[in-house]
């Protein structure tokens, strides 16, 4: 890496439209100039609203400026600068906004934008005249290296910007995205990377993953903060809730909020609580105020109209998920509300970054906890944001799904020798330490399909020429492969069917009546025999049979399963570090609603506080159950992973448990039998996550649906195919057919291996897993109580809570159908405290 380069001077042409506009470039505009003419790479950490993406393109204008007539064709006729943007939306929004200094100052350069949803002919036409500034995405970067003439297509790129380079690096986009950069760097080897983002911990990490290998380094340019953001915690009536997760309590005050602000932002963390937020608002919108609804599951033209209505101002607020947490510029919205904890600091900077695009003035954000461990959450996120801290990344190595679609899309747009595709792939930050044996291997998939489907024809999508080199076996297969490009699949729902046997002596399960539909990712974790809650009644899982989940009446009518609430987004590890500090330093407690202190004093009253070097196990009775609860703050998919082994080891010990239930805090499990004589450092050993992980791994579900993703990306299977398109329910057939045979025949397979390590990362959270039972070794708290403690009640409350699956009803949760239960628990543990803490209550 290197240092900023001496800020540069703007030509007059620049420096004239800065000063009519009564601005003065700042600082980081012009090291990003300098950086520029230095033909340096550059990576841009600035916070929002500091003209970030002009000051990545500021370099390119200047440029194309003094390029003079530009030719009609040849040498200097192609794409100067391409913009790669990780949301549709922002190119579209980027577009608007970078024709105002090309029109103000009388360029002649242009801009067009392309992405899914462009026009075929404007596509074609771009092929053929191609504007100066390509404004795109990932996807269609993947799309450009498989086209057959890219090379000389882009000849003539001068810098790729990227832009929210944060919100995309360190996942299979990032992947293909780092894959592409590397093919485009082979096109025109002098061409400048840029990269811009305004939530990066570790600028070092980023600008690694974006160096290629020359000898220019990256330029890591700071911009200077900007005005600090005024965050406020909503405190609904002077209460904060025991428990709940969708901030139901606070509409009212939320609503009264939106009232006194110009245009607000809602963001929420998962769709159906868009939805349930947005019906909740409407519903007491006494002075039919414009509020608007938009996450990633509408129809595109309803969001772009919704997008539309917020550029013209004609909206006083949005109710909104990720799908506009980054840097569009939407105008003048002044005021960000957080609904329920944001889950992690940068995530909140991020969101807090759409209100009042203006660096020299604050921006306002009202985080509203729905419960009392957030409201814990919520100040330690405020107190990341004053501090500036970001939250923490892991490394990341490249996929090999991914790279298998790479190798695919190369041999698409010219043949390519085994050697120099594997030196062009070892450049990319992802891939680095990518062993000869490994390409070897992702080839040979792309090539036969690997040794066990090497027999049947359709898998071989390359072939070998006369000498020696690699290329696509046919037009169809590259046009299949073109229709197929990009890293994002969809997740997918199941119909539940209640199962009856038929057929002979086998009597195989055979689903029936629909009882409706729910996740994938839901059943993925369960195995057969496993019980859960769905519309009102216990059914017992039997298996996944396509895209149909067979269940049957349960015998038992106390589920295993019993919620299906949670976060889209687990707590950020760095995140859950500060609650742990925050708890176990009673000094920090006085930032915090009076109740909220006298809660956790009356967590230490009736049990323990527990802290960062340890971690509470309570075990205590309640009715006919027996539970054990823990707190490891690590976020629920961790949470629930932990306890699908936890279960099956206490099955073991002839526990018997019933059942679990999690949050981002705490998780807690049910049996009929004490547990307050187990050896919990025992009963935690990390080595559960050896044969205990591998065979409930075997026994699941989970296998086949992350193998059925990676044989999509990495082109075994393809979901489009010319004047048609699969169901989701032949993709899945296809897939488990192909997942049997390898089982069977190589279990070694390179998509096998890839499906495990997912698995392992996405779906499970095995490092964080791992992380945590290495940190609690022999540092296990037991506490034996005779009933509930204060920080169990917000995991208790959570037995008997559903989700009802399918269409606008899964969108609903309804907690104050659990009221009483809550009233009850909290009667129940406030009984007997000390005066001076009835006021948790």
């Amino acid at each position: 890496m290197t240092s900023p380069s001496a800020p540069a001077t703007l030509p007059p042409l620049f420096a004239d439209w800065f000063a009519k506009r009564g601005w003065v470039p700042r600082r980081h505009q012009l090291e990003m100039v300098a950086a520029g003419q230095a033909g340096a790479h550059a990576l841009l950490v600035a916070p929002t609203g500091g003209g970030k993406t002009l000051a990545g393109f500021l370099p390119s204008l200047i440029d194309l400026a003094e390029r003079g007539p530009r030719p009609g064709f040849g040498p200097g006729s192609g794409v100067h600068t391409l913009y790669l943007s990780p949301l549709k939306a922002l190119t579209t929004d980027v577009e608007r906004n970078l024709m105002t200094p090309i029109r103000e100052i009388g360029l002649n350069i242009h801009v067009e934008s392309r992405t899914g949803d462009t026009k075929q002919s404007k596509k074609q036409r771009q092929r053929e005249n191609p504007p100066d500034i390509l404004l795109t995405t990932p996807e269609q970067l993947a799309l450009f290296c498989a086209w057959d003439g890219a090379r000389d297509y882009f000849a003539d790129l001068k810098c790729v910007v990227l832009d929210e380079v944060h919100a995309i690096w360190s996942g299979k986009r990032g992947d293909l995205l780092s894959l592409g950069l590397g093919r485009l760097q082979q096109f025109a080897p002098g061409m400048r990377r840029v990269a811009l983002s305004a939530t990066v911990d570790d600028p070092a990490m980023i600008a690694d993953w974006l160096a290629p290998a020359d000898d220019r380094g990256v330029t890591i340019v700071t911009g200077d903060p900007g005005a600090p953001p005024v965050v406020d915690v909503l405190i609904s009536d002077g209460r904060v809730p025991w428990a709940g997760h969708t901030g139901q309590h606070a509409i009212p005050e939320v609503y009264e909020a939106i009232r006194q602000a110009g245009m607000s932002l809602i963001f929420v963390n998962t769709r159906w609580q868009s939805e349930y937020v947005f019906q909740q608002l409407w519903a007491i919108n006494d002075d039919n105020l414009p509020i608007a609804l938009h996450h990633g599951s509408l129809a595109a033209e309803q969001r772009r109209k919704v997008e539309a209505a917020m550029a013209r101002g004609d909206l006083r607020a949005v109710v909104c998920t990720s799908t506009l947490d980054l840097g569009i510029d939407w105008g003048d919205v002044d005021l960000v509300i957080q609904m329920a904890a944001p889950k992690g600091a940068s995530r909140l900077v991020q969101r807090i970054g759409r209100a009042n695009h203006r660096l020299d003035e604050p921006s306002r954000a009202l985080m509203v906890p729905a419960s009392r461990f957030e409201m814990l959450e919520c100040q330690a996120a405020r107190e990341a944001v004053a501090e500036n801290t970001f939250d923490w990344e892991p490394v990341h190595t490249g996929t090999l799904d991914t790279l298998a679609q790479h190798v695919m899309g190369c041999a698409c747009s010219e043949p390519f020798a085994l050697e120099d595709l594997y030196a062009e792939v070892t450049a990319c930050g992802p891939y680095r330490g990518l062993t000869w044996e490994q390409f070897e291997e992702v080839v040979d998939l792309v090539a036969t399909g690997g040794y066990a489907l090497r027999t049947y024809e359709r898998f071989a999508r390359i072939v070998r020429t006369r000498d020696g080199k690699w290329k696509v076996r046919n037009a169809q297969t590259a046009q299949r492969h073109r229709m197929n490009v990009g890293a994002i699949v969809s997740a997918g729902t199941l119909n539940i069917r209640v199962a009856s046997r038929r057929g002979g002596a086998t009597k195989q399960l055979v689903g029936g009546r629909k009882v409706g539909e729910a996740e994938e990712w839901y059943f993925e974790q369960l195995t057969p025999g496993d019980t859960f809650v769905f519309a009102g009644q216990v059914w017992a899982f039997q298996g996944i049979t396509g895209t149909d989940a067979l269940v049957t009446h349960a015998q038992d009518k106390d589920p295993k399963i019993p919620s299906w609430g949670g976060s889209k987004f687990p707590m950020s590890t760095s995140l859950a570090a500060r609650v742990r500090d925050m708890i176990q330093d009673r000094d920090h407690w006085r930032v915090l609603p009076a109740d909220v202190q006298e809660w956790l004093a009356l967590q230490e009253e009736r049990s323990v506080v527990p802290d960062k070097e340890t971690m509470l196990v309570e075990t205590f009775p309640r009715g006919s159950r027996h539970f054990l609860v823990a707190y490891p703050f690590e976020g629920n998919l961790a949470h629930s992973t932990l306890c699908m082994l936890l279960t099956r080891r206490l099955d073991r010990l002839g526990v018997g448990p019933l059942g679990f239930v999690v949050t981002d805090y705490s998780l807690a499990i049910w049996s009929i039998r004490p547990m307050d004589q187990l050896d919990l450092n025992a009963l935690f050993e990390p080595d559960m996550l050896g044969d205990d992980l591998e065979s409930w791994l075997e026994e699941s579900f989970m296998m086949k649906r992350t193998f059925r993703n990676c044989a999509l990306i990495s082109g075994l299977i393809e979901r489009r195919q010319p004047g048609t398109e699969k169901t989701g329910r032949q993709v899945t057939f296809s897939t488990d057919l192909i997942y049997d045979v390898l089982r069977r025949h190589q279990p070694d397979h390179l998509l096998l291996k890839t499906a495990r390590a997912d698995a392992a990362s996405g779906l499970l959270d095995v490092a964080r897993l791992g992380q945590l039972l290495t940190r609690i070794q022999g540092r296990i708290r037991p506490v034996a109580l005779e009933r509930a403690s204060p920080f169990s009640v917000p995991v208790l409350v959570q037995i008997g809570r559903e989700r009802v699956g399918g269409g606008a009803a899964e969108m609903i949760l309804d907690e104050t159908a659990h009221e009483f239960g809550l009233e009850a628990l909290v009667a129940e543990v406030m009984e007997g405290a000390p005066p001076e803490l009835e006021g948790a209550a």
